[in-house]
């Protein structure tokens, strides 16, 4: 059993406020698709060797059929995250991904709680029949029973169009500590943003880029709405930060310490090279279908997971993509981090 003391609600506010690299954890799995404990625990080991603040465990990029009772992988995944996280010096943020109908949803919030996860980020998808109004009602139940981090996921892997109003509404919920925006696309995210600004809680709930298309970009960006003060994008909790974390850490770093200061344009080079590795790994040609096996590719590349394999057979590399990984591999060393993981996977991995 974890033993693991949550952070209180102030403590957890000012931690994801100061920013943190959140990689959406994989699912490592054996060829015959059973949990493969050894690559999971070696996965977290990684990330939080990397450098990560924290982790989002049982979120999309760990496969959302964890959730389905017949699977039974949710409780084992989310506490073998724990129990690892406990080993070193540093205390990351643990965020769980609740998924589901107002039951599931509220055990699963339950779940993670005595598990000792800090938050529960919300996935609303599958939920497309609902109003506004019960999808609100729904969040504000989960929020009673763990801090709630809000989550826009776009509509090509299961989201589904959220305005403004939605959103407004949304951050009248007490116990909400951020939202994760991946619209994937600008317009859904500035109304977000605008949200937020018009809330006056800016201070309270912080931002996460999940637009794993435009990560730079959103970091970099100082978003002025009217009067309302500057609201930036604290950090990120990404599936792309999933794979090469010691080089998001080392990025979110330097946008850090520029703000405020002149960009350079070597930045926005990075900005437009990290979009164009995205595309290949998260399967843009094909719909993002591969977006999950792509995760894969790039770790199993690496000797950090032994294959691509998902809980579904269906959900598999579409034709091309090893190649196009390959080839922003080729392209841009500078974006991975495999001297980092060569010199420490065995450790993690012991």
């Amino acid at each position: 059993m974890v033993s693991r003391t949550v952070l209180s609600l102030p403590a957890l506010r000012r931690t994801l406020a100061a920013g943190q690299v959140i990689p959406a954890h994989p699912l490592a799995l054996t060829r015959r698709r059973r949990l493969d404990e050894r690559y999971q625990r070696g996965l977290t080991r990684y990330y939080l060797a990397a450098g990560a603040g924290g982790l989002a465990v049982g979120v999309h990029t760990t496969q959302f059929g964890i959730h389905d009772p017949r699977v039974g992988l949710y409780r084992p995944v989310l506490e073998l995250a724990a129990l690892t996280a406990t080993e070193g010096r540093r205390r990351p943020v643990l965020i769980a991904g609740i998924c589901g109908g107002t039951p599931q949803a509220l055990a699963e919030s339950r779940v993670a709680r005595d598990l000792g996860y800090d938050a529960g980020l919300l996935s609303l998808g599958g939920l497309g029949e609902w109003t506004e109004a019960r999808l609100l009602r729904h969040a504000a139940a989960v929020a009673e029973v763990i801090p709630l981090v809000g989550f826009y996921l776009q509509p090509a892997v299961g989201g589904r169009a959220l305005g403004i109003g939605f959103w407004r509404r949304f951050l009248e919920i007490d116990r909400l500590v951020a939202i994760k925006v991946a619209p994937f696309d600008r317009y859904r995210t500035l109304d977000v943003i605008r949200a937020v600004a018009e809330s006056g809680r800016a201070r309270e709930v912080s931002l996460y880029t999940g637009n794993d298309d435009q990560i730079v970009l959103d970091l970099l960006t100082p978003w002025k709405v009217g009067n309302a003060p500057t609201i930036r994008m604290a950090g990120g909790l990404l599936g792309q930060w999933a794979c090469w974390t010691r080089r998001a850490v080392e990025l979110l770093r330097r946008i850090h310490r520029l703000r405020g200061r002149t960009i350079a344009p070597s930045l926005m080079t990075l900005a437009a090279r990290l979009t164009e590795a995205n595309g290949a790994i998260f399967d843009v040609t094909h719909g993002f279908r591969g977006c999950i096996p792509g995760i894969h590719e790039v770790l199993r590349g690496q000797g950090l997971l032994r294959g691509t394999w998902c809980l579904d057979p269906a959900e598999r590399l579409s034709p091309g993509q090893a190649e196009g990984i390959a080839r922003v591999r080729g392209l841009y060393p500078d974006l991975t981090d495999d001297a980092f993981v060569e010199e420490h996977r065995d450790v993690w991995l012991g």
